[in-house]
């Protein structure tokens, strides 16, 4: 197999070396560029035809939200996992809402860094655990509950159960305990919701739930 190829885009040159560093110690990763803003990140990811994006939120000129979704308009297929210090709500949603495959704090472990990396590469989501509550608590506040959207109807009860929960933040694990079902049997009812809503990964997932008031709907909350 092709390794995964890596652009790395921050304006701190550290942090770039730092990141490089642990990628290329990996047989099946290879930093294929590297950008020091937004606008650059654009350009270096489609040249490069990076597979996955490591980019920072805040940037000279167009920030990493904004190159997200410059990216997308362009029809790149490379996938974008943020990684920020995100300590602000409004920072949190808007990353979110820009069609990301996900997000960690650059405190993370590397393990967990390359764990994602390779997550997204493979069409999944990537969620720091640590800031997913406070993502979809900036959601809920943000906007008034509309009316549950018609999809949901497709939805069996069980799957609208691990869907709440998912968007309440929730691991797979921790939805398991919850629900008391099998982990396994959690990730296979969280595919068929993705399916059944169209919907490409966890984050993305996330998002709609909340935009579209279901936790709201299912907690009376």
């Amino acid at each position: 197999m092709s390794p995964i190829r890596v652009v790395l885009a921050d304006d701190e040159l550290l942090v770039r070396a730092g990141l490089r560093m642990l990628l290329e110690g990996e047989q099946d990763l290879v930093v294929a560029g590297e950008a020091g803003d937004g606008r650059a990140a654009v350009r270096v990811a489609l040249e490069a035809r990076a597979d996955v994006v490591l980019m920072d939120v805040r940037m000279p000129g167009l920030d990493g939200i904004g190159a997200a979704r410059e990216l997308a308009q362009a029809g790149s297929p490379a996938r974008v996992l943020v990684l920020t210090t995100l300590d602000e709500d409004e920072t949190l949603e808007a990353v979110l809402r820009a069609g990301v495959a996900g997000f960690l704090l650059k405190t993370a472990p590397p393990e967990q860094m390359l764990d994602a990396v390779r997550r997204v590469a493979a069409g999944q989501g990537a969620l720091d655990p640590s800031v997913v509550p406070r993502v979809v608590a900036a959601v809920a506040r943000a906007r008034p509950r509309p009316t549950p959207p018609r999809e949901l109807a497709a939805l069996t009860a069980r799957e609208t159960e691990v869907l709440a929960s998912v968007a309440r933040g929730l691991s797979n694990a921790e939805v398991a305990a919850r629900l008391h079902l099998g982990e396994t049997t959690v990730k296979t009812h969280l595919g068929r919701v993705l399916d059944k809503l169209g919907l490409p990964d966890r984050p993305r997932l996330i998002a709609w739930a909340w935009e579209h008031g279901v936790v709201a709907a299912e907690h009376g909350s």
